[in-house]
C-alpha cells in the first residue's frame, strides 16, 4: 500500500510532544528550527504543566489537541512510543515522526506491529525527521548546516548521519531531506512516490541500507522516471559476503551486494559507491536529468595526461567511450586543423589559437549521433594562480559558448578533489554546465545520466494447469523429504523435479548395496559413474565419493568398495544411504548452473564455468528469476565460458549456446516456482558438447527448507 505523505512534508498544523519548559530536548530543537525560519504552520507544544513553551501556547495532553492536526513530532523515549502512537491515532492525527532509538526487543516488536496496522502515517523510529527547504519546514531535532540552500535535489536516507554529511558537503540546492530511520512503517518508496510529482524536485538521491519491499521500491522508481525525474542510489553495507556455510557452489560465490546490483540494474537505477560520487551525480542530474541511452562519452581538455587518465577512469567505471565518426573527424579537421580528432581530445597540444576552435570542435562532437555526452577536464581549483586563471579563461569561455546551443549534456570536471574556484564555478553554472571536483567522482557522476532500460519480465508464463500440476508435484516431493528429516533432496527427487521442468539429465538410479548394483546395472548400461548417496554429504567428489569410468561388473564392485572405504574414512559420522549409478556422460566443456533464494528480491540464477575448480575460476553471470532464453544467452556471453563457446582461439569448435540457455531459462522458472522452498540448487557440472551445444546434467545438489 502506498501512503500519502503530504501531511508530513507540508503540514499546516504541527503538534510537538516532548518539548521541555526548562531544558533542551529534541522537541525544543524542532521548535527552534521552525520558528527561526518563519514557519507559517501552526505549532502546538504538548506539555502537562507548562502554559507556554518558547512563546507558544501549549495543550496539556494529546487528547486536548484540536481537530485536523497534520503532524505530530513525537520526541519520546522508546518505551513510550506505542502509548504515544495509540493516543495520537485515537485523536485523529494524520502523521507522526518518532525520533526514539534503543528499543528493547519487546517494545520494538510492539511498535512495529502497531505501525504496520495503523492508519496514521509513522516515520521512523530512529530517524532525524525531515526538512522541506522549499517551504521552510525544518522538522529536524538538531542544528542544521548554514550551508544548505533551497534547490531541486531531494535526499532520502535511512541514516541520520548520511543527511548530516550531505548538508555539510553539497554544493547544489536541496528541496527535501528525509530520514526514514528504521522504517517500521513508512519507507523510502513512500517518499519517492510523493517526490515523483513534486514540482520543486528534479533529482532524488537515496542512501540505502536495505530494501524491505522490492516491488514497492521498483514501482516507486518507475513513477519517478515516468514523471521525468532522476534517481541515483548509494547502497551501503555491501561488504557482507554470502554465508560460508552455504552448501551449493553457486550460493557460496555470491552475496547480498550481487542481489542489490541485479535489482538496481533490472529497474534501470544508476548507483554510486560513496558520498563524493553521490554529490557529483546529484549536482549533474539536477541540471541535466537522466535519459535512456548507451551513455557514450567524449572527453576533451587542454591536458593530454589528464584526459588520458579520465579515459582510464571511465573504462574502470564501465562507461563506454565514444568512437569518433568520419564526420566528426572531417569537421574537426576543418575547424581545428591542428588538433588530433580522436577521443579524448587534447586541445592543449595546439598553441596556435588560429588552428584551434574549441567551441567549433565541441559542436562537431556533440552533433554526432554516436556521442551522448561530453566531459570537459579542466583545472578549476580555488588555489589557482592568477596567471593560470587568465590562461584558462580562453578554453573555459569556449566551453561555455559551446553550451549555448547544445542539446546534449556537458559536464566540467576539475581533476582533483580541491574546492573549486568560485569565479570558475559561477561562469560554468551560468552557462548551464555543472562542475564537480575529482576525476572519478565526475566521471561516475556523468555516467548516471545514462539510465538502463527497465527490464520487462519476458520469461513470465501463465500458470497453466500443466504448470500448476508440475509445481504441486515438486512441492509434494520436497514436503516428503522435509518430513523425513532431510534438508538436502535425494538424487531421485532432484532428478524428477529437473525432468518435470524440461532440464536434461543423465539416466541414473539409486541402489542400496553392491548386490543390488550388480542386479540393476543393466538398466543404465556401462560405462557408469558411481557416486555415494548420503543426506549428510553435499560435495561427493571431495570425499572420494565418486568413481568414473566403471566399465564392467568387477569394476562396479571395486568402485562401491572404494567409495565406502573413502567416505567412511573422510566422514565417519555420515550415513551412507546407498549408491547412485549414472550413465557416464562426457563433454567438451563443463558449465555450472544454479540458483540461490534471495528474499525479499526473489531468486538469483547463475551460469558460468563449472567443474571441480568452480570457485577458483570464479566465472559466473547472474540474473533475477524468471529469465527468458534471450536473457540467459546474454548472461552466458558475459562469461569466459561464453567466450570459449564462441570459439576462442579455436580451442573448441564454435558452439551453440541455445541448449544451455534453454536449460538455464527453464531452471529460472523452476526457481521462480520453488525458490521459497529450495534455498539453493547446484547443477555442476553441466556437460556441453562442442558444436551442437547439447547439454546434460551430471550432478545436482538441492537444499530445502
Amino acid at each position: 500500500m502506498t501512503r500519502d505523505v503530504s501531511s508530513l512534508i507540508r503540514p499546516a498544523t504541527i503538534a510537538v510532544i516532548g518539548a521541555s519548559a526548562r531544558k533542551r530536548a529534541q522537541g525544543n530543537a524542532v521548535i527552534d528550527n521552525l520558528l527561526s525560519r518563519n514557519c507559517k504552520s501552526r505549532i502546538i507544544p504538548v506539555h502537562r504543566s507548562a502554559e507556554t513553551i518558547q512563546g507558544l501556547a501549549t495543550v496539556p495532553t494529546i487528547e486536548n489537541l484540536p481537530d485536523n492536526v497534520d503532524l505530530a513530532i513525537a520526541s519520546v523515549p522508546a518505551a513510550a512510543a506505542v502509548e504515544t502512537a495509540q493516543a495520537l491515532e485515537k485523536r485523529g492525527v494524520k502523521s507522526a515522526i518518532f525520533f526514539a532509538s534503543g528499543f528493547s526487543q519487546e517494545d520494538g516488536d510492539a511498535f512495529r506491529s502497531l505501525a504496520a496496522e495503523s492508519a496514521m502515517n509513522i516515520q521512523g523510529p530512529n530517524c532525524m525527521g525531515l526538512i522541506n527547504l522549499n517551504d521552510g519546514l525544518f522538522l529536524y531535532p538538531a542544528t542544521t548546516s548554514s550551508k544548505i540552500r533551497a534547490g531541486k535535489v531531494a535526499f532520502i536516507a535511512q541514516s541520520g548521519s548520511a543527511a548530516i554529511t550531505l548538508m555539510n558537503s553539497a554544493e547544489f540546492g536541496i528541496s527535501k531531506i528525509i530520514t526514514v530511520g528504521s522504517e517500521f512503517q513508512l519507507t523510502a518508496a513512500d517518499y519517492m512516490n510523493w517526490l515523483a510529482t513534486d514540482e520543486d524536485t528534479a533529482a532524488i538521491g537515496i542512501v540505502l541500507e536495505a530494501i524491505k519491499d522490492p516491488d514497492a521500491f521498483a514501482r516507486a522508481a518507475r513513477r519517478v522516471f515516468e514523471n521525468g525525474k532522476s534517481l541515483v542510489i548509494l547502497k551501503v553495507g555491501n561488504s557482507t559476503i554470502g554465508s560460508a556455510a552455504t552448501l551449493a557452489h553457486t550460493g557460496s560465490m555470491t552475496s547480498d551486494a550481487d542481489t542489490y546490483r541485479l535489482f538496481f540494474n533490472a529497474n534501470g537505477i544508476p548507483t554510486v559507491a560513496d558520498y563524493d560520487e553521490l554529490n557529483a551525480a546529484l549536482e549533474i542530474l539536477s541540471r541535466h536529468g537522466q535519459r535512456q541511452g548507451k551513455g557514450r562519452l567524449a572527453i576533451v581538455g587542454i591536458s593530454g595526461g589528464q584526459t588520458a587518465l579520465a579515459c582510464d577512469v571511465a573504462t574502470t567505471a564501465g562507461i563506454e567511450l565514444a568512437h569518433f565518426s568520419d564526420a566528426v573527424i572531417r569537421r574537426m579537421g576543418q575547424v581545428s586543423p591542428g588538433t588530433l580528432a580522436q577521443n579524448p581530445v587534447d586541445f592543449g597540444s595546439v598553441t596556435d589559437e588560429a588552428a584551434r576552435d574549441i567551441a567549433g570542435s565541441v559542436k562537431a562532437i556533440l552533433d554526432d549521433d554516436g556521442i551522448d555526452m561530453l566531459a570537459v577536464i579542466q583545472d578549476c581549483q580555488a588555489g589557482l594562480h592568477e596567471k593560470s586563471l587568465e590562461s584558462y579563461s580562453t578554453p573555459i569561455d569556449a566551453y561555455c559558448r559551446s553550451a549555448l546551443g547544445a542539446t546534449k549534456p556537458i559536464v566540467a570536471i576539475s581533476a582533483t578533489s580541491e574546492e573549486i574556484h568560485p569565479d570558475i564555478r559561477a561562469k560554468f553554472e551560468n552557462h548551464g554546465i555543472p562542475i564537480v571536483s575529482g576525476l572519478r567522482e565526475g566521471i561516475v557522476g556523468i555516467g548516471t545520466i545514462s539510465r538502463l532500460p527497465v527490464r520487462m519480465d519476458t520469461a513470465e508464463t501463465p500458470e497453466t494447469p500443466q504448470a500448476l500440476s508440475r509445481k504441486s508435484h515438486a512441492l509434494s516431493l520436497i514436503r516428503k523429504e522435509l518430513e523425513s528429516g532431510r534438508f538436502q533432496l535425494t538424487p531421485e527427487s532432484s532428478l524428477e523435479i529437473l525432468t518435470a521442468y524440461g532440464i536434461p539429465t543423465s539416466p541414473s538410479l539409486i541402489v542400496r548395496n553392491a548386490d543390488e548394483a550388480m542386479e540393476r546395472s543393466a538398466e543404465i548400461a556401462f560405462p557408469l559413474v558411481v557416486k555415494v548417496a548420503s543426506k549428510d554429504i553435499a560435495h561427493r567428489s571431495e570425499l572420494g565419493g565418486v568413481v568414473l569410468g566403471v566399465c564392467d561388473m568387477d569394476e562396479l564392485s571395486a568402485a562401491i568398495a572404494r567409495i565406502t572405504e573413502s567416505v567412511s574414512a573422510a566422514a565417519p559420522s555420515a550415513q551412507i544411504d546407498g549408491y547412485e549409478l549414472q550413465r557416464e556422460v562426457r563433454g567438451d566443456l563443463e558449465a555450472v548452473a544454479g540458483f540461490v533464494s534471495s528474499p525479499p528480491f526473489g531468486v538469483k540464477v547463475m551460469v558460468g564455468t563449472g567443474g571441480t575448480l568452480v570457485e577458483l575460476t570464479d566465472d559466473l553471470a547472474m540474473g533475477l528469476a524468471p529469465l527468458s532464453v534471450a536473457d540467459t544467452q546474454a548472461l552466458i556471453a558475459q562469461t569466459k565460458l561464453g567466450k570459449r563457446m564462441d570459439g576462442y582461439r579455436n580451442l573448441i569448435a564454435k558452439t551453440d549456446t541455445r541448449p544451455l540457455a534453454e536449460l538455464v531459462s527453464n531452471l529460472s522458472l523452476m526457481a521462480r516456482d520453488l525458490g521459497n522452498r529450495i534455498t539453493s540448487c547446484d547443477l555442476n557440472p553441466v556437460m556441453i558438447h562442442a558444436g551442437s551445444g547439447e547439454v546434460a546434467i551430471v550432478d545436482v545438489l538441492m537444499t530445502v527448507k
